[in-house]
């Protein structure tokens, strides 16, 4: 591996990281990204890898959210460890819609919609969607996790299923779902956080069971790199967002989609 693809894979780990729990479509940014820099590897590598550096980025939600997580703490009164446990039970019905439908359309969505015109369309329509959602947004209603219903955990769910046209983002769809469903900011990114833990991991499952498990040695270094780079990048990123949401609205990432959506289009227009 020559230095310029060491800093292409660097790249590409920052971007991961940044994006993935931004609302501003990871897949998207990696997309684009991709048409710019070209990888040199192949096809069928490179779709694996793509989703595969996403582990990266979930294990910086494992590491921050540790203890709100895990449910056998010995710091955890008897009660606090129930609530942990109904989290997670929320989590998996959430999850439910994504993994049925993912495992079904995964191949004629990214094969359909993984163009740069489609991603740029998505991402305005969702740079909009974000600027109306929060011009309307009223006081939420709830405002903690074990506020959250199981019902409306499942209906956060149904929104994240949006996210399987590239360019739409997870996290983005979910939140503005779980929004609309009268969460507060903090809780909607929080839950969009923890409904990734079992989609990426299964994605990422499905994905290095399609390649083969075949990896080279290069192959490896490069999956190893991109994942740790969008672990540490992830850990910041996390940390701006939810320090951010507590002062603002999320009208900036509408504004920021809107934006270079427009730029891409032009760019691909005329280029």
């Amino acid at each position: 591996m020559n230095i310029v693809e060491l800093l292409k894979i660097i790249l590409l780990g920052i971007v991961e990281g940044i994006t993935e729990w931004l609302p501003i479509s990871s897949t998207g940014h990696m997309l684009l990204v991709d048409e710019f820099i070209k990888l040199n590897m192949s096809d069928s590598f490179k779709e694996m890898f793509f989703v595969v550096i996403q582990l990266g980025a979930i294990l910086a939600v494992v590491i921050l959210y540790f203890n709100k997580l895990n449910p056998f703490s010995s710091k955890k009164t008897k009660s606090e460890k129930k609530d942990t446990i109904d989290l997670w039970k929320k989590v998996i019905i959430g999850c439910i819609p994504a993994a049925i439908l993912g495992f079904l359309l995964d191949d004629f969505l990214e094969e359909h919609f993984g163009g740069p015109i489609s991603i740029a369309i998505m991402l305005i329509v969702y740079g909009v969607i974000f600027i109306i959602v929060e011009n309307k947004n009223k006081r939420p209603n709830i405002k903690t996790l074990k506020e959250l219903s199981y019902k409306t955990a499942f209906l956060i769910g149904l929104f994240q299923v949006l996210a399987l046209i590239p360019g739409t983002s997870r996290s983005g769809a979910t939140i503005i779902g779980a929004m609309l469903l009268g969460t507060s900011r903090v809780v909607a990114a929080e839950f969009t956080f923890f409904l990734a833990i079992p989609v990426m991991f299964g994605a990422s499952f499905l994905k290095l069971i399609k390649f083969g498990l075949s990896f080279t040695g290069a192959e490896f270094i490069t999956l190893i790199i991109g994942m740790l780079v969008a672990l540490f990048v992830s850990i910041i990123a996390i940390k701006f967002l939810m320090n951010y949401i507590k002062k603002h609205d999320f009208k900036f990432f509408g504004y920021y989609r809107i934006i270079l959506g427009i730029i891409v289009i032009i760019y691909f227009l005329f280029n």
